[in-house]
């Protein structure tokens, strides 16, 4: 049965029969259910015209185990916003064409994921490509004329002879995998010798080309960057990408150059002469650190993009590169705002302002994630929107600037801002109803001096309905990365709402490590991963326990994942002032943690070299020579197709608890990596943490 794709009402969970709880009368303490309720809105896309956005909702299917995701349209003048798409595939990555008179995306409902259209008046979806292989991303060029397509195959091979070997494979009885150099497997997948490359689909109906056919390389794909690590010339003839082209050394290397491609369609044969108009794509940057988000700008005359400067750190200050294309002359932008000693900032995006006058990005700032827009001739930055965190900011017309955002108090919403500032303007509230039926904790940020004598910030989030009169028990929140932040946000994992409204007051501390306060306040947990930043969570509870008097120091848990993992093994080793642990995915052994895992650049920059160089610091902070001193009850939480940090080592720290009749717990997700994302087990994974630490420190009755 065909269904229509008209504009239909904006309708919540009921009509779509979804199994997500539904809204209870009056209001009730936040709980998981209300974190998988939220309808989580994502890509905004605005129209040529600047008259419409486009934008995807994702819902929670439990009875499917799974998101299902629709497109959305908001009319940025009436603020009307309608559902687009109303179907059992995922409908993702809105797209405008050129005219505005139409909107491709990306869908499932033919069996694979493929580019579909669907005009604007009404009318009904067509399949535009269809490629033996899913497309993992797209994007339409400037002109109009044709597609840019990520998909995965293997070097030197068409779409069809890729799909030919995969299918050969799958039905062979012989399940061995050969490999003669790393990586052998990347987050949760084995390599199978497919790189992600690009290609370009001239409309209307293709052939789709590859461009970096002979590369033996990777463009990024979803999610850690996709297509918006492109950028397409305003005529649609040049291509420039980014990827990672480093052979041999691709496990411990970060060195993603760009590089430049004609993208007119013209086709580029494998082991034959170059065609008239084609070329084989040239390496436009040579610098050994990470290049990336390379953007045009309106004029056509210069292209900026985002470069970090140290090779092999992950976790480096982006600078923004402006490129004169005449002259090939160069220009380097430090983020920076004027706060004395944490002035610098590292961008997470990057745009270009209407007139091509300033550029327009993200940044983690003192625990938000802030907009900025910086000129491009001073090179000063300012600050648009500074409290939450901004995600995904567009461009309008007029001078404005449509983003989303989200924060401690509730889920991304869109926002309309004018560039040269202003109050921000609310657009949607799909889930206001959502958030006013459950009672929230309030959250406050304090400030107090740490390792080095130095500022950090951390903050607190008070439990639902909240009685300054009666003590609370703590749930003392360890941030990941390490170089993350535990800010202004709404986190569908980590979110401290969750604590909150089970009764806990959550505690997070931006220790020395974290992003937003200064490269040199980043860089501080190279090598010293036990030292200043535990010394930074300890004085942090402490002077929370001093400042906020309903803070209960006989009733506190501590709970981290990945490095926050780490951590909390290494706090199990030198302290016994919590009552209960939990360790997700953290590391007991830091040596060997560098064998197992995939990323050698990681480690390898973390620790100083090499583990075998016994002037590194693998062993200088390793949980795994304090186990004997261990005592607090641990709940150990893992997923076995994490490969960052390899369950192996959730294992051991299981074995160690248990061999010493430490009261301890394991819960292991066959089918999850290093995130728990299924909503049924992140149900259970919620449920089983509150079930452990109410065992030790439950909050009184009310």
């Amino acid at each position: 049965m065909r269904t229509s794709f008209r504009f239909l009402p904006l309708v919540g969970l009921c009509a779509l029969g979804l199994t997500s709880p539904a809204l209870a009368e009056g209001t009730h303490p936040f709980s998981v259910k209300d974190m998988l309720a939220m309808e989580r809105i994502s890509d905004p896309r605005v129209s040529p015209d600047g008259r419409l956005a486009a934008f995807t909702v994702r819902v929670t299917d439990m009875e499917a185990n799974k998101g299902r995701t629709d497109i959305h349209l908001l009319d940025l003048t009436t603020r009307e916003v309608r559902r687009l798409t109303a179907n059992e595939a995922s409908d993702t990555n809105p797209r405008f064409a050129a005219d505005g008179k139409s909107l491709y995306f990306l869908s499932t409902r033919s069996g694979s994921g493929q580019v579909w259209r669907l005009p604007l008046n009404g009318g009904e979806p067509e399949q535009i490509t269809r490629e033996p292989l899913d497309i993992d991303d797209f994007e339409v060029s400037p002109d109009g004329k044709s597609l840019v397509l990520a998909m995965a195959v293997f070097p030197g091979k068409s779409p069809a002879e890729t799909k030919q070997e995969l299918d050969t494979r799958e039905k062979s009885k012989r399940s061995g995998k050969v490999y003669d150099r790393l990586m052998v497997r990347h987050w949760d997948t084995w390599k199978d010798g497919t790189r992600n490359h690009v290609f370009v689909f001239p409309l209307p109906g293709g052939p789709a080309k590859d461009l970096m056919p002979a590369m033996d390389a990777d463009a990024p794909s979803k999610p850690f960057g996709g297509l918006d690590e492109t950028a397409l010339s305003a005529d649609g003839k040049t291509l420039i990408f980014t990827a990672k082209d480093e052979g041999t050394k691709e496990a411990w290397s970060t060195n993603y150059d760009l590089f430049s491609v004609p993208a007119d369609g013209a086709p580029t044969v494998v082991g034959a002469p170059t065609a008239a108009g084609a070329s084989p794509p040239k390496r436009i940057t040579q610098n050994p650190a990470w290049d990336t988000s390379p953007r045009f700008s309106p004029d056509g005359k210069s292209l900026a993009y985002l470069a970090m400067s140290r090779a092999g750190y992950e976790a480096d200050r982006y600078r923004i590169v402006v490129r004169e294309l005449a002259s090939g002359k160069e220009r380097s932008i430090d983020l920076r705002v004027d706060d004395g000693k944490f002035g610098d900032r590292s961008p997470q995006s990057l745009s270009w302002s209407e007139d091509g006058k300033e550029l327009i990005t993200t940044a983690d700032h003192l625990g938000q994630k802030a907009l900025f827009a910086t000129d491009v001739a001073t090179g000063k930055s300012r600050i648009v929107v500074g409290e939450g965190s901004v995600e995904s900011p567009q461009t309008v017309k007029g001078g404005r600037i449509l983003y989303g955002l989200h924060s401690l108090l509730g889920p991304t919403e869109l926002y309309l801002v004018p560039l040269s500032g202003g109050k921000p303007e609310k657009l949607t509230g799909i889930n206001d109803a959502r958030v006013a039926s459950a009672q929230f904790g309030q959250p406050e940020q304090f400030t107090f001096t740490g390792a080095k004598n130095e500022k950090v910030y951390g903050y607190v989030v008070k439990p639902a309905g909240f009685d300054p009169a009666k003590k609370y028990p703590v749930a003392f929140l360890v941030h990941g990365g390490p170089q993350g932040s535990f800010g202004n946000d709404f986190h569908y994992r980590w979110n401290p709402q969750f604590y909150a409204g089970a009764g806990y007051a959550a505690v997070m501390i931006d220790f020395h490590g974290s992003t937003g306060y200064g490269q040199a306040f980043t860089d501080a947990i190279n090598g010293d991963w036990g030292g200043a930043p535990y010394e930074d969570l300890m004085k942090g509870l402490d002077f929370a326990l001093k400042k906020y008097s309903f803070l209960d120091p006989n009733r506190m848990c501590a709970l981290g994942a990945s490095y926050g993992g780490y951590m909390i093994n290494w706090i199990a080793g030198q302290t016994n002032r919590f009552k209960a642990l939990v360790v997700h995915s953290g590391n007991l052994d830091e040596r060997m943690a560098y064998y197992d895992t995939e990323e050698l650049w990681f480690p390898e920059w973390e620790h100083g070299g090499l583990p075998w160089d016994p002037k590194t610091t693998y062993t200088k902070h390793n949980p795994i020579d304090h186990v004997s001193k261990w005592k607090t009850p641990t709940l150990v939480v893992h997923g076995m197709k994490d490969f960052r940090v390899v369950y192996v080592q959730g294992l051991s720290t299981f074995t160690a608890l248990q061999r010493q009749g430490v009261p301890s717990r394991l819960l292991v997700f066959p089918d999850e990596n290093h995130w728990v994302a299924k909503p049924n087990n992140s149900q259970q994974w919620h449920e089983t943490v509150l079930e452990w630490i109410d065992r030790y420190c439950k909050p009184a009755a009310k």
